[in-house]
């Protein structure tokens, strides 16, 4: 007599969700950045005549809606990717236009529009990082998982590396569920996919493929012969410095202004000319962006000195801290004052953050 089993729906993430979700935030950010400054270098063009005015939301609210109907009606793994793509061009049209949605007069440059872009795009971002989080998965998401692969068999295109990959799977399954209808359809999927007849595709790589071997040849080389660890450190407090030395240089700027000129007015006015904001606001939002930044360059300087003297784990821990404040607090200001004009800060302290990591993930991660 079979045991009754109850009705299991509950999430279960497909596989390469992370990946999907990463290539809709990179074409969420380009899609934003490119129509900005396009519609920058061409003088904010309209598509239209007197009466209609064809905006760029429409064309995104079309891109979502494709992006979105394509893997419900196509079953090939690619409909995917191209979703995935579709969906985050889509979206950054969509939501370059949000300060027409906020405001009564359709202001196109309403100052809070870029910093909700901004918070929008950390939302995708953080999502993204608690979906990549290393979770323990259960034998029915492992399966759901195996099942994906196995669309392959139907195209044709397993690869050697696929087949294991699909065999430790079914293998595990079997293992941690033997008795259940589960493992019995694993433990059948198994012997289907360890057959000697089970036809394996031997492609060519492809040319993204091949990019990222010569990456990977490109990293052990340089590894190799001389980005050694305390290059690699020096490098990294190199970049720090820099970062926290050119907040620091405003914020003195501000200080000498405060205390020894006795012109803040002058300088206000100057910081006003220079932004994009022409507001009162601007006065009070650059004060507090610029002690932000000065208070967070000092975490930075604290990391430099703990990296320069060989407590690396410390430092690279104020250095992730500075940067992440510095990316979810400082740079909605920066957006809010600078509007798109910002864009290449927060790149240079993604860029950083990112080299944080890799240090981090090179050198001090415990090999296992």
């Amino acid at each position: 007599m079979h045991t009754p089993h109850a009705i299991d729906r509950s999430l279960a993430l497909r596989l390469g969700a992370e990946r999907y979700l990463l290539i809709s935030l990179i074409s969420f950010a380009l899609s934003v950045i490119a129509i900005r400054l396009l519609l920058d270098l061409t003088g904010y063009p309209q598509l239209g005549n007197a009466t209609l005015h064809i905006a760029h939301v429409l064309w995104g609210g079309l891109l979502l809606f494709i992006g979105g109907l394509l893997p419900l009606v196509v079953a090939n793994a690619w409909a995917y990717t191209l979703g995935a793509v579709l969906n985050g061009v889509g979206m950054g049209l969509f939501i370059d236009e949000v300060g027409k949605f906020i405001t009564q007069t359709n202001d196109y440059f309403f100052p809070p529009a870029a910093p909700i872009i901004y918070a929008f795009f950390l939302l995708i971002v953080l999502l993204y990082l608690q979906i990549r989080r290393s979770i323990p998965s259960s034998p029915r998401q492992t399966m759901y998982q195996a099942l994906h692969d196995l669309t392959e068999v139907l195209d044709h295109d397993l690869q050697v590396d696929e087949k294991e990959r699909l065999s430790a799977k079914l293998k595990e399954v079997t293992e941690r569920t033997p008795d259940g209808n589960l493992g019995q359809l694993a433990q059948a999927l198994h012997q289907f996919v360890e057959a000697e007849s089970l036809y394996l595709h031997q492609r060519p790589l492809t040319k993204f493929e091949r990019f990222r071997q010569w990456l990977q040849m490109i990293e052990q080389r340089a590894r190799d012969s001389w980005l050694n660890e305390l290059r690699f450190r020096l490098l990294l407090s190199s970049l720090l410095a820099l970062s926290a030395g050119l907040a620091l240089a405003e914020l003195s700027q501000l200080l000498a202004a405060l205390f020894l000129r006795g012109n803040l007015v002058t300088y206000f006015v100057e910081v006003i000319r220079n932004s994009e904001v022409r507001s009162l606001n601007a006065l009070r939002f650059t004060f507090i962006r610029v002690i932000l930044e000065g208070g967070l360059s000092l975490l930075q300087l604290a990391a430099v000195y703990l990296l320069l003297r060989g407590r690396p784990m410390l430092g690279v821990r104020l250095a992730t801290l500075s940067l992440v404040m510095s990316l979810t607090t400082v740079d909605l200001l920066v957006f809010y004052l600078d509007q798109f004009s910002a864009t290449l800060t927060v790149l240079a302290q993604f860029g950083l953050l990112l080299l944080v990591w890799i240090y981090r993930e090179i050198y001090l991660r415990p090999v296992t």
